[in-house]
């Protein structure tokens, strides 16, 4: 045991590690050990504090499925979010910056989980993890792919086509636009999705704003790379514009920069920019 532990705390730690326990709620130090609530509140505030378990809000803490040599602990990504999201119940998928980076879209590592999550809204702070936790309603959650993280714990991401909707539908909170832009256009050229996934993605996930946008993206695409014709049928581009609702008011292509530009009636788009080039 490390030094400095009371006996209390090398009797928990000893239980927690002989059962295999990683998770504590207040109230299973006072029945497992036969101590009081106060010594339970007790040790739990001071071994969190000396590292050897990890608060994940007020009355849930992580311990280490192997005691650390020396140093803090701090759970990894996965079982934090997972602890936390489950803890209430909920459904997250990683989303945002975490799957730009997991597809290669983007090259910068995030510095903490984005999450849609359907009970959690704000940042959060479990251990070293940080994390952004987008509260969505139930049916905002879908289109994903399971990923086994090296701790053996699967981790829900936003699907590679989803993810793209996602870029442009969330492109303020994501900063993704106009580079979704060219991400659309380079996975469909080099067949990572399909337009049908993309579309079937957008009508699902999408907001009138992503619509308006990827139906433009997609209707313009094959005008200058003669190659995506066939990969985007007319059908498709079809299927988004009639989910459109009608309106007068236009948005513009780059939400970003000036909305100066020709207007485009079938999307109702401030044309202010030009189609990405391929890569």
């Amino acid at each position: 045991m490390p030094r400095g532990l009371s006996e209390l705390e090398a009797r928990t730690m000893a239980m927690v590690q002989n059962r295999q326990i990683q998770q504590i709620r207040t109230g299973d130090l006072v029945r497992l050990l036969g101590i009081t609530a106060e010594q339970e509140r007790k040790a739990l505030s001071r071994m969190a504090r000396s590292g050897l378990a990890v608060r994940v809000r007020r009355g849930l803490y992580l311990f280490p499925a192997v005691l650390p040599l020396g140093g803090r602990w701090s759970p990894g990504e996965a079982l934090a979010l997972t602890t936390l999201i489950q803890d209430r119940d909920g459904q997250f998928q990683i989303c945002g910056p975490n799957a730009f980076h997991r597809y290669g879209w983007d090259e910068q590592v995030p510095n903490r989980i984005y999450a849609y999550n359907n009970r959690i809204s704000g940042d959060r702070s479990v251990g070293k993890v940080e994390l952004t936790l987008i509260r969505v309603t139930d049916n905002r959650l879908g289109d994903t792919e399971v990923v086994t993280s090296p701790d053996k714990i699967d981790l829900i991401y936003s699907s590679r086509a989803r993810s793209l909707v996602d870029a442009v539908h969330d492109w303020s909170r994501f900063n993704s636009l106009p580079r979704a832009f060219g991400w659309i256009r380079n996975d469909l050229a080099e067949s990572r999705i399909s337009t049908v996934d993309l579309v079937d993605a957008a009508l699902n996930f999408g907001n009138q704003g992503a619509l308006r946008r990827i139906g433009y993206l997609l209707a313009e695409l094959p005008k200058r790379q003669k190659n995506l014709a066939r990969l985007i049928p007319v059908r498709l581009i079809m299927r988004l514009e009639k989910a459109l609702r009608s309106s007068s008011s236009t948005i513009p292509w780059i939400p970003t920069i000036a909305k100066r530009g020709q207007v485009n009636k079938r999307w109702g788009l401030v044309v202010n920019g030009t189609i990405p080039s391929a890569t």
